[in-house]
């Protein structure tokens, strides 16, 4: 069975930087891509960034430009660096594990996602 477990997370000024991890135990399936989200209390959830089955960087609009996702397959970790970090920011980072042409529908996301329980990212102006 598969499990997931984030690290790197922590309380940072805006401007700064954290490197979130995501690791995987287990085998992840080749059709699975791997991805982060972010949730606030009282907020939906909002999807920040994944790795697309072609290999390319997926990103929400609202990172594109500071956030670089990546990933080692050899050591199955999911990698966030997140640079100029602002107060918008401050969320639980979670990482979760779906067949890639799931990674956009909350419901398959709910229902197939394989997730972490997350890392807490704290940005203060």
């Amino acid at each position: 069975q598969v499990r997931l477990v984030e690290s790197g997370g922590g309380s940072v000024q805006a401007g700064g930087s954290l490197r979130l991890s995501c690791a995987a135990s287990g085998t992840i399936r080749s059709d699975y891509c791997m991805g982060w989200f972010r949730q606030v209390d009282g907020k939906g959830r909002e999807a920040v960034a994944h790795i697309a089955n072609d290999g390319s960087a997926i990103y929400a609009d609202s990172v594109k430009g500071r956030f670089t996702v990546s990933q080692d397959n050899v050591k199955m970790i999911l990698y966030l660096q997140m640079d100029r970090l602002e107060p918008e920011d401050t969320a639980l980072y979670r990482c979760v594990a779906v067949y890639c042409d799931m990674m956009a529908d909350d419901y398959d996301l709910d229902v197939f996602g394989i997730w972490g329980r997350g890392t807490q990212v704290n940005v203060s102006s």
